[in-house]
């Protein structure tokens, strides 16, 4: 079907061809009738088919007949490409906003865009403080909707997918997913339109490698040459041809030894040009981080070779490096831990998955799904640059070879499953309905939670108990009343703003109301005690100095030490997260803090954003239950976030200046915004880190236009006490 067969408004047309979409895909050409229509949509395609052209088209229709569209994603990443993707339509006068942070605020602007793109989460926030122009939406997609399936953050998509049906039923819905084995027990769910097909625009040879060969699926084999393991070989030959390689491996540190084994054999292939570039890049990376780590260091020697690692445990610009570094072509292999193929567009010309079993905590090690080796071996081929993707699996014998050939790719994905049916995963979702009263009674909540996935799936006779029960934790815990119908008392209204686990904010309280003046650690270490914050287990070396450790700092504590040894164990780890960030928070360099706890980079900022929010929740509680830890709570906020002792906090505040450049000022006696006023600019500019972009930044910032002069602050202008 050509673009301009489908019957879209002229400017979308004429903007896809410039692009290069002159026809599409058999998939998408199927699912345009419906489509656009206005019908409810389920597009569960393989990776790469054109899924998001889809819904682009749809709500690009959308907005140019007066409409609004909300996009759903299941990660910052992902809103973030997006974001990219629809932007390139502002000539069409379409603006488009990615929202995706501060759940107990609603962006008064958000209003004025035509697009706006947002996590689960905070769609679900939204929604939860009845922002009017939702009611606006023609438009509603949900990209990556076979993550309903995953039990951290399915629960809260299928609970806003029921509530925009359920309140603006007229809005078209667009479900994006990869191939699963039910999706039409998914689209029946959702009342729409099945399009389903196993179509790629980029053929896909997948193969099970033993022993020196390739064993296709159609039967066919070949040999590679040899080499020291079959990773090698694969990447080996592979990039004889010309290609790029994916390597999915289990875990992180897999990931880091693979990435630097490679090395040699990548940056043998490297022209003299490509291997200059790279190597600058390296140095630009290496360079601009806040604080020098040595994964930081790793990364830039594996870069410099051609062959990064990607894990969670990297920065955001770090991974935004290595991602567009491999998009542009300059990397020619990436070694990952199976993150990276949930949803990010990243493809390669060959996909190596090594490893199909893992570590789980609770499992020891399983097998990794069906479904999520699919989506690993649908990341080969790239859409208009390779003639074909090939996707290998390596077997270490014929046994195994023959295991994963059946299972893996001769087998059938997996259902997905709603994972709403526990406790944890429903409380938030059941204050939240009575706190917008949305649910004003018992029966009210169980006609709600009778339309979800859950309830379609299975008999769910059982939800109500679940929902009585829940029901009685929240009014027992001061959160609901029932004197006239189920109303949100002032606390539950609180909570379910910040969005947080009412068992959380519990804690919180409990701890609050014990807190006293100096007891900023307690604060700190309660927030690490809550069901929202991932703890830092104990390893075998850790209990002895985390013991003495408790025993330092024991009268500093909100929540004492439990006598149950079980659950003193995971005081014991709560006590150890609370030490990683109250590190962070002194000043502790960053490397040795990621050396000291065996975390990342990556995970120090994922650990400290969690942090900031929960201490950001309990000062918003300490309103109500204990107004004077309000100041501390707010300290803890700013220290947290930019991970500086108390005396840098004025100076954090202007931009450009994080802890690193703060202490270099702080030092030297700059120690307030009335000592950087009063510095020359010639002064400034020549202390370590700071520069003359920095020092001129800072000036303009103090209203100084002639950066070269100490000034006063004239009439009208900004005072200083607009910078605290």
């Amino acid at each position: 079907m050509l673009v301009d067969d489908i019957g879209l408004d002229p400017r979308i047309a004429r903007k896809l061809k410039e692009d290069g979409i002159q026809e599409l895909y058999p998939p998408q050409a199927q699912a345009m009738g419906p489509v656009m229509e206005g019908k409810n949509v389920v597009v569960a395609i393989p990776t790469a088919s054109g899924k998001s052209l889809v819904a682009y088209i749809a709500m690009l229709q959308a907005v140019l007949r007066g409409g609004k569209a909300l996009y759903i994603v299941p990660l910052k990443a992902l809103a973030s490409e997006k974001y990219e993707d629809l932007s390139k339509f502002s000539d069409l006068g379409i603006k488009v906003a990615e929202s995706t942070g501060d759940y107990d605020e609603v962006d008064a602007k958000l209003h004025r865009y035509d697009i706006v793109i947002a996590t689960s989460e905070k769609a679900d926030s939204l929604l939860r403080h009845r922002t009017k122009w939702l009611d606006q939406l023609s438009v509603v997609v949900a990209d990556e909707v076979h993550l309903m399936n995953d039990p951290g953050r399915g629960p809260t998509l299928e609970v806003t997918l029921v509530k925009f049906r359920t309140f603006n039923p007229g809005a078209q819905l667009i479900a994006l997913s990869a191939t699963i084995k039910n999706a039409r027990e998914l689209a029946e769910w959702l009342g729409a339109e099945l399009i389903t097909s196993d179509w790629r625009p980029v053929p896909l040879r997948e193969g099970v490698y033993s022993e020196g060969e390739v064993f296709f699926t159609d039967n066919s084999r070949r040999r590679l040459g040899d080499a020291s393991s079959p990773v090698d070989a694969i990447v080996k030959d592979a990039l004889a041809s010309g290609g790029q390689c994916l390597v999915f491996v289990n875990s992180r540190k897999a990931c880091e030894s693979q990435a630097t084994a490679l090395g040699p054999l990548v940056k043998g292939t490297l022209a003299p040009e490509r291997s200059e570039a790279l190597s600058k890049a390296a140095d630009r990376l290496v360079g601009e981080q806040d604080e020098p780590t040595t994964m930081g260091a790793r990364l830039g020697k594996c870069v410099k070779a051609g062959c990064a690692f990607h894990h969670a445990g990297l920065t955001s610009a770090q991974r935004r490096m290595v991602e567009g570094s491999f998009r542009a072509g300059a990397l020619r292999c990436i070694v990952a831990t199976p993150t990276l193929a949930a949803g990010i567009n990243l493809p390669a010309r060959t996909v190596i998955v090594r490893d199909v079993r893992r570590y789980d905590s609770e499992m020891g090690f399983a097998s990794i799904p069906v479904m999520e080796v699919k989506q690993m071996c649908g990341r080969a081929g790239r859409p208009r640059f390779d003639p074909y993707g090939e996707a290998v699996l390596i077997a270490r014998d014929e046994d195994e070879r023959s295991l994963l050939m059946e299972q893996y790719l001769l087998g059938e994905n997996e259902s997905i499953l709603s994972k709403l049916g526990t406790k944890p995963a429903m409380r938030s979702h059941v204050l939240a309905l009575v706190a917008t009263k949305d649910a004003r009674s018992v029966d009210e909540l169980k006609v709600f939670f009778d339309k979800t996935f859950l309830a379609h799936q299975t008999d769910a006779h059982y939800l109500g108990d679940v929902i009585e029960s829940i029901v009685e934790f929240l009014r027992d815990e001061g959160m609901v009343s029932e004197e006239e119908g189920l109303s949100a008392t002032p606390f539950g209204k609180r909570v379910s703003d910040l969005y947080i686990d009412p068992l959380s904010a519990v804690r919180l309280r409990d701890a609050l109301k014990r807190y006293a003046p100096g007891k900023q650690f307690g604060l700190l270490h309660a927030v690490c005690t809550v069901p929202d914050m991932p703890i830092l287990y104990l390893r075998r070396n850790d209990y002895e100095w985390v013991e003495e450790y408790l025993d330092e700092v024991r009268g500093k504590l909100l929540v004492d030490p439990p006598q149950d040894m079980e659950e003193y164990e995971l005081f014991l780890s709560t006590l150890k997260t609370a030490k990683m960030l109250d590190d962070w928070m002194s000043e502790v360099h960053e490397n040795d803090v990621a050396t000291s706890f065996g975390i990342g980079p990556g995970d120090i900022r994922n650990k400290v954003d969690l942090a900031e929010w929960l201490l950001h929740s309990a000062a918003r509680l300490s309103e109500l239950f204990n107004r004077e830890a309000a100041g501390e709570c707010a300290e803890a906020v700013t220290r947290a976030r930019y991970g500086v002792r108390p005396e840098l906090l004025e100076l954090v505040k202007l931009r450009g200046l994080g802890r690193v450049r703060a202490r270099a000022l702080y030092s030297r006696g700059i120690k307030g915004l009335e000592d950087l006023r009063n510095t020359s600019y010639d002064r400034l500019k020549q202390i370590p880190t700071i520069g003359e972009a920095v020092a001129k930044s800072l000036k303009d910032q103090l209203g100084q236009t002639d950066p070269t002069m100490p000034v006063e602050p004239a009439e009208g202008q900004r005072s200083l006490a607009e910078f605290r």
